[in-house]
């Protein structure tokens, strides 16, 4: 059975196209939750007009379907909380140099 640590492994392999870090390092993901053989992540953009909305959905769908054992993903974008260049970590803002 996939786990939650799984998710965020494959997840880390989606990169902002803008920034080079991936969306975990971002911040963008708000949670994550894997029941059977169904996973459903909660992430967020910078903005609700970020114009990469359908392509981030698409590629946290594709990757983790390539999971062995997962056979469903949801994807929600939720804008509440908001997303600030606080949720990013440490190695996130060092690649921008905002550390």
């Amino acid at each position: 059975m996939v786990s939650e640590e799984d998710v965020m492994e494959k997840l880390e392999d989606i990169e902002d196209p803008e920034t080079k870090v991936d969306i975990v390092n971002m911040g963008f993901i708000y949670d994550v939750d894997v029941e059977d053989e169904e996973v459903e992540v909660e992430m967020t953009l910078t903005s609700p007009g970020c114009p990469m909305h359908s392509v981030f959905v698409e590629k946290v769908e594709e990757g983790l379907t390539e999971l062995e054992d997962v056979e469903r993903v949801e994807v929600n974008v939720v804008f509440d909380p908001p997303w600030s260049p606080e949720r990013m970590s440490k190695e996130a803002k060092k690649k921008l140099g905002m550390e």
